[in-house]
């Protein structure tokens, strides 16, 4: 990509996660997904936990540690110590200066978080562009909640939109709506999540009310834009029937909604906790049936709401 004045045009950067290429689950085509770090909620299945801090965090993968030792001679703060042979970490003291990622052998040390500047990101971002094109897709703004830095977002998307590259955010609705109208020009489609219906509930599992999410729903359904509902199905939270009656009563007279996946809770973020000194955060709700997820799908596509999809 040419080092022109198209990237020269932006703002202050941002904090990214992970840049995951290839992905079919986030949007039409093929797409590049953006993980922002930082949100507003603190979902109790969250199998990102390593976007829920707005701040940079220090990830110790301890099986792939060679015990080498060279964290520990580096770290000014004491953080690091090897006893019998085995790496041990103190959390209290690391200071986030990340000079033990740097010194690391075995790759056991990772920053979560990087800065990025939107030219940066774009830049990188457009690298797939024949992947979007041949196949429908684009690129997915996601995290986290990639709303808590909509400046950046904004930024890159509209260097995208230049180059013609479809754009969706995938956002949890928790946030100002000032927030959404600096990426609505430049947004395609919204991947907005309901969580669940009942404003108590929700509080108990994600941490937040309701309230400013459903009223930024009904707003972002105004604008005419885009939009696919999607809702993770917990075990014993919001797999019932009342939850998903009053999901869809809340959905279904929505034009502008397209279509509802609903996504079963997986546990494939469980190793993250551990890696991220979370582990005491981490729950296993345990596995949805496929009867389940398809009863849940006849309740709503039954109240009127087109196209509900799973796994």
């Amino acid at each position: 990509m040419e080092s022109s004045g198209l990237l020269r045009r932006q703002t202050a950067g941002g904090l990214v996660t992970n840049i995951q290429r290839f992905s079919t689950d986030d949007g039409p085509g093929i797409r590049t997904t953006v993980f922002f770090k930082g949100c507003t909620l603190s979902c109790r299945w969250c199998h990102n936990p390593e976007t829920i801090s707005p701040k940079k965090q220090l990830q110790f993968q301890e099986e792939a540690c060679g015990a080498c030792g060279a964290c520990a001679r580096i770290c000014p703060a004491g953080a690091h110590s090897l006893a019998g042979g085995r790496h041990e970490l103190n959390r209290r003291n690391c200071t986030g200066c990340f000079a033990c990622v740097e010194a690391c052998l075995y790759g056991a040390l990772e920053a979560q978080g990087r800065d990025m500047t939107p030219g940066d990101l774009a830049e990188q971002l457009l690298r797939d562009k024949p992947f979007y094109d041949n196949s429908g897709g684009g690129v997915t703004f996601s995290g986290g909640e990639p709303l808590l830095q909509a400046g950046f977002c904004a930024d890159t998307m509209r260097l995208l939109k230049e180059k013609g590259i479809h754009t969706a955010v995938d956002t949890a609705g928790n946030v100002g709506w000032e927030q959404f109208q600096k990426t609505l020009p430049w947004t395609d489609l919204f991947l907005f999540d309901i969580k669940l219906a009942e404003e108590q509930k929700h509080r108990e599992w994600t941490g937040a009310g309701n309230s400013l999410i459903l009223e930024n729903f009904a707003r972002l359904c105004d604008t005419g834009k885009d939009i696919w509902i999607r809702t993770p199905i917990i075990t014993g939270v919001n797999d019932d029937d009342d939850e998903s009656l009053k999901r869809a009563a809340l959905i279904k007279d929505r034009k502008t909604v397209k279509k509802v996946e609903l996504l079963p809770y997986h546990a494939y973020g469980m190793g993250k906790y551990a890696a991220l000194g979370m582990g005491d955060r981490w729950y296993d709700f345990g596995k949805v049936s496929g009867e389940a997820m398809l009863r849940i799908k006849t309740l709503m596509e039954g109240r009127g709401v087109p196209e509900v999809l799973f796994p």
